[in-house]
């Protein structure tokens, strides 16, 4: 009897991604002396004008959408963690997301995942089947462009007027994630 022949199986396909910032990119963050916190809990959590729309836009265009968010008030014992999670349970039905990745440490952890570093960007593109190189990182402050050219992203600010480091040459700059949505759809070919 001869030898059967198993079909080779197909790679999966590899996806653009849209990286998201949480605080003051999906939510309004609360200004307090200049500088922007996340909101305290589900309550105060504000979702901005067109961050549903932008976010349908991108997935019905086939980008892989995932959250990457720094919440170091957990460590710092200013937060409770299971009210971050019930945050982005709530997230995660009300909006078309594949994902979201939280970092919890702090600077003096030195972990790998907290923005400025890449880790969450990398960790969700291998688990989504993401092309870094076709995928973006939008935030709203200097870590998050840092972590998405760190991973080989391409990058989009949305302007603020916070008082702290700002990000170094972003490869746009915008005024909301619609606008963001908007550019990354319109480079498309």
């Amino acid at each position: 009897m001869g030898k059967r022949y198993r079909r080779p199986t197909r790679e999966p396909s590899v996806n653009p991604g849209v990286f998201l910032d949480r605080d003051g990119v999906i939510y309004r963050a609360v200004i307090r002396d200049g500088r922007p916190y996340p909101p305290g809990s589900q309550d105060e959590a504000e979702l901005l004008p067109g961050v549903e729309e932008a976010i349908r836009a991108l997935r019905q265009r086939g980008y892989r959408v995932i959250v990457v968010t720094n919440q170091p008030d957990v460590r710092r014992g200013l937060q409770q963690r299971e009210v971050v999670e019930a945050m982005h349970q709530h997230l995660r039905r009300g909006l078309p997301i594949d994902d979201v990745k939280v970092c919890y440490h702090i600077d003096e952890d030195h972990c790998a995942c907290r923005k400025p570093k890449a880790g969450m960007l990398l960790e969700a593109a291998r688990e989504w089947s993401v092309d870094l190189r076709r995928s973006y990182m939008v935030g709203d402050r200097w870590r998050d462009i840092e972590a998405g050219r760190a991973a080989g992203c391409r990058t989009i600010l949305i302007k603020n007027q916070y008082r702290e480091r700002q990000a170094e040459s972003p490869d746009a700059i915008v005024g909301s994630l619609m606008e963001a949505s908007a550019l990354i759809l319109s480079g498309e070919e």
